[in-house]
C-alpha cells in the first residue's frame, strides 16, 4: 500500500486547534480538504483561521501566492457529513470521550465507502475501542499528530486489534508523504510519547512531595544538568495542569492501576485548587503580571578543593576528571575497582549517585548530566548528618568547574539519574510487549517531547547495567514497586553482563 494520491480528497472533522492543524497539513500536501463540525458555523470559521495562516506562511516565504491561492480553493466547510462521501481519508479531531467517537464513525461508516481510510487523533483514548464498533474495522487506524500539528513532526500510526496491516501502511505512508515523521506503534495505553514520557513528570513530582527539591530547583537541574529543553513543572504548566493530569490517570486506569504509572497527589491537589498552568494565571509558577518567578536553589560560593583523588572509573562522569585538571586543580590518580569515585583532601568522597542514599557522613553524592562539560549545572546531595566542611568542599570542586550547584535533599537516585532510568525502563519494557522498534521509540521521545537523547540512545551512553542497578538501588529504598525495573530491563542487563564475562 502506498500513500493516498494527492488528489484525493481529505476530511477532518472536529475543527478545533487540533483539527485546523491537521487539516492545514492535508492542504499544504496537495490535497482537497473538507471540514465538517457538529456546530453549525465552526467549520467556516475554521477554514477561515487557516486562510489566515496559509497568508502567514506566505509573509515568511513558506508559500507563494499562487501557492496558497491553490490550497485555499481546495479547502471547503462541509455542512452535513454526507458531503465527505467521496472522501479517501476521514481524521476524527472531536472531544476526547469514546461514546462520542464511535457514535462518530458508526455515521461515517454510512457514509463513506468501504475503501476510506478511517482514522482517530486520540490521544488517551484505546483505538480498538474507538473502532470497535465499525462493520469494517479493518481500515480503521491512529493518527496521533502533536499540537501544533502543522510544525511538529512527530506522527504516531496506531493499528488497533483490528486494523489491517494494509492500512496501517498506508496512513503510515501518507503521513510520511504529508512531510511528517512517521512511527508505527501499537494500541497500547499512552502509546509510546505518552506512556515512555510519564516519569519525566512522575519523578519530579516525587522529588517535590519528598521534600528533595522545590519546583524551580527541579527544574533548573532538569534542563542546566540533564539537557531536557524543560523542566517538569514549566512544561506541565504549559501543557495544562489538568490535561498532563488527565493523560497520566488515564494511562494508569488503562494499566490497570499499574504502580509504576501512579498519579501525583500534590497535582491532583493543584488541578482541585484551579491553578491548572499558564491558561489559569497560575500553576507551579505565577503567571499573572508582576508576579516573580521563583529563582532555584543555588548553593553560595565556597574554595575549591587543592588536590582530587581519582579512585576506579567514573564512568558515565569519567569527563570529569579532564575538566578537574583545566580548571587548575591537581589530580592524583590511585588503582581501584568497581565503582569510581572522587577523595577529596579531608577524606570524604564525591560519588555519581548509583540509586542509593548517601547515609556516610563522608559521602556526597552529584547527579547525572547529558554532558558533563556543558552542563552549567550539579545537584548534589548528602545525609543530613554529612560533615560541613565535606559539603561544601563538593560544592567548590564543581563551582571551580563553572558549575552552579544545587544542594538537594537525600532522595534515592537524585534527579536527572532516576528520571533517565525509568525512562529507560519504560522503553525497554515497551519494546519487549511489541509497542514499537526501539528506534521508533527514540524517534518518537526526540520528535515527540524534544528529548535531548532517545532512551536507547542514552542506554548505549550510560552503559547496558547502568539504568538496571540504579533502579534496583533504588527500589531498595522505595519498596513500592513504582520504580523497580522492568524484566525487560532486568534481561537486558543480565546479557550485557553475559558478553563482558565471554569477552574476559
Amino acid at each position: 500500500m502506498t500513500a493516498l494520491d494527492p488528489s484525493s480528497p481529505v476530511a477532518v472533522v472536529g475543527t478545533g486547534t487540533m483539527g485546523q492543524g491537521i487539516a492545514q497539513v492535508a492542504l499544504v500536501a496537495g490535497h482537497p480538504v473538507r471540514l465538517y463540525d457538529a456546530v453549525d458555523g465552526r467549520a467556516r470559521e475554521a477554514a477561515d483561521a487557516i486562510g489566515a495562516r496559509l497568508d502567514r506562511l506566505v509573509e515568511k516565504d513558506r508559500l507563494t501566492g499562487a501557492e496558497r491561492d491553490a490550497a485555499r480553493a481546495r479547502l471547503v466547510p462541509a455542512g452535513t457529513l454526507g458531503e465527505l462521501a467521496d472522501c479517501a481519508l476521514v481524521v476524527e479531531a472531536v472531544v476526547e470521550r469514546l461514546d462520542v467517537k464511535q457514535e462518530l464513525f458508526r455515521a461515517l461508516e454510512d457514509v463513506v465507502g468501504d475503501d476510506c481510510l478511517l482514522a482517530t487523533n486520540t490521544s488517551s483514548l484505546s483505538v480498538t475501542a474507538v473502532g470497535g464498533a465499525l462493520r469494517v474495522p479493518g481500515r480503521f487506524a491512529g493518527l496521533h499528530f502533536f499540537n501544533p500539528a502543522p510544525l511538529l513532526p512527530l506522527v504516531e500510526v496506531v493499528s488497533g486489534f483490528a486494523t489491517d496491516p494494509a492500512s496501517a501502511t498506508r496512513a503510515y505512508e501518507t503521513a510520511r508523504a504529508w512531510g511528517k515523521t512517521p512511527v508505527a506503534c501499537a494500541d497500547t495505553p499512552g502509546f509510546v510519547v505518552n506512556r515512555v514520557a510519564r516519569p519525566f513528570y512522575a519523578e519530579a513530582l516525587a522529588a517535590y512531595e519528598a521534600r528533595a527539591a522545590d519546583p524551580a530547583t527541579v527544574d533548573a537541574v532538569l534542563r542546566e544538568s540533564g539537557g531536557f529543553r524543560m523542566g517538569a513543572f514549566e512544561l506541565t504548566d504549559l501543557i495544562g495542569q489538568d490535561v498532563n493530569e488527565s493523560v497520566t490517570h488515564s494511562v494508569w486506569q488503562s494499566f490497570f492501576q499499574d504502580v509504576r504509572f501512579t498519579p501525583s497527589l500534590a497535582q491532583r491537589r493543584l488541578v482541585e485548587s484551579g491553578r491548572l498552568g499558564r491558561k489559569s494565571g497560575q500553576g507551579w509558577y505565577d503567571y499573572r503580571d508582576g508576579a516573580d518567578r521563583p529563582a532555584p536553589h543555588t548553593a553560595e560560593p565556597a574554595g575549591a578543593p587543592a588536590h582530587v583523588v581519582v579512585e576506579g572509573d567514573l564512568g558515565p562522569a569519567a569527563e570529569l576528571v579532564a575538566l578537574i585538571r583545566e580548571a587548575g586543580i591537581e589530580v592524583r590518580p590511585e588503582d581501584g575497582y568497581g565503582a569510581g569515585r572522587l577523595v577529596l583532601p579531608d577524606g570524604g568522597t564525591l560519588s555519581l549517585t548509583d540509586g542509593q542514599l548517601p547515609v556516610s557522613k563522608d559521602l556526597v553524592h552529584f547527579d547525572l548530566a547529558l554532558d558533563y562539560r556543558a552542563a552549567t549545572r550539579i545537584a548534589l546531595s548528602a545525609s543530613r548528618g554529612v560533615r560541613p566542611g565535606l559539603l561544601s568542599e563538593a560544592t567548590g570542586l564543581f563551582q571551580a568547574l563553572g558549575k552552579k550547584v544545587s544542594v538537594i535533599g537525600d532522595i534515592p537516585g537524585m534527579i536527572v539519574a532516576r528520571t533517565v532510568a525509568r525512562i529507560i525502563d519504560l522503553a525497554f519494557d515497551a519494546v519487549a510487549k511489541g509497542v514499537a522498534a526501539p528506534e521508533d521509540v527514540d524517534t518518537a521521545m526526540r520528535l515527540g517531547v524534544n528529548y535531548p537523547l532517545g532512551p536507547f540512545e542514552w542506554s548505549r551512553r550510560l552503559g547496558d547495567t547502568w539504568a538496571y542497578y540504579l533502579l534496583a538501588d533504588v527500589h531498595e529504598w522505595e519498596p513500592s514497586g513504582r520504580c523497580a525495573p522492568s524484566l525487560a530491563l532486568h534481561r537486558h542487563a543480565e546479557a550485557a553482563e553475559d558478553r563482558e564475562g565471554a569477552a574476559s
